[in-house]
């Protein structure tokens, strides 16, 4: 029997972006908002909001709630909005991120390496995981030394992991027990289809989410991912408009 139950997926009536809502091993709930590409939400009760890679011309943040925690995972402008990032944050607002983005942000904001653990707040664990190419001609994109995040999310015991830019690494195999996962399956900035597969074959999570794929000339084929995935058998695959 599963650790924790979906409780489903919900829509709003006013201009809404998906969400998906699960019980935690504490009997907590935990909402996730899908907004766009690499931006997406966690919820994890009144005033715990947890944004990751806010960029406004992917959503209307303008509506949204207000910031709890601000996670980035890298510079790059799909990722790293400083704009969106003031329009959520308020004074009590904490913003973690990578090395390169803090040191060109004069925000306040915390500094997460790959390997670093963070506690800013009592209902939540983030574990910074490396992300980087490892494809010879596409190191450039996200070279290993420039220490980009992904990161593993712990609330309520469930345990979310958010890739970021990367293709799959030692150290995104060597995670385990990870309930959702968040992988990029864009070519030729992240992972192929067969890496995507591979990865989630390793880690196991119990449920995946591909995000990050889309506006590049070289599509991802999400139905041959799905297929692929569902023939593991040990992982549910559910598609969000995460394009």
């Amino acid at each position: 029997m599963s650790l924790f139950s979906f409780l489903g997926c919900g829509r709003s009536k006013t201009p809404a972006y998906p969400t998906d809502t699960f019980t935690a091993r504490d009997g907590s709930e935990v909402t996730l908002t899908f907004f766009k590409h690499a931006s997406l939400a966690v919820d994890a009760g009144p005033g715990r909001r947890i944004y990751i890679d806010p960029v406004g011309s992917l959503a209307d943040y303008s509506a949204q709630p207000k910031a709890d925690l601000i996670l980035v995972t890298h510079s790059h402008d799909d990722h790293f909005d400083r704009a969106a990032i003031e329009r959520l944050a308020t004074s009590k607002t904490d913003i973690l991120c990578d090395r390169t983005v803090a040191e060109g942000f004069d925000m306040e904001c915390h500094v997460m390496r790959p390997g670093s653990i963070a506690t800013p707040r009592d209902y939540v664990k983030i574990e910074a995981v490396a992300a980087y190419n490892t494809t010879d001609g596409h190191l450039k994109f996200h070279p290993k030394m420039r220490e980009d995040c992904g990161y593993l999310l712990t609330v309520g015991g469930l345990r979310i992991y958010i890739a970021g830019d990367t293709e799959p690494t030692p150290e995104m195999k060597a995670l385990r027990d990870i309930d959702i996962a968040f992988l990029p399956v864009n070519q030729p900035y992240t992972m192929t289809v067969d890496q995507a597969v591979e990865a989630v074959r390793t880690m196991k999570p119990r449920i995946f989410y591909p995000y990050h794929y889309g506006q590049v000339d070289e599509q991802t084929d999400i139905e041959r991912l799905v297929r692929e995935i569902r023939a593991l058998n040990s992982t549910e695959i559910r598609i969000q408009p995460m394009e």
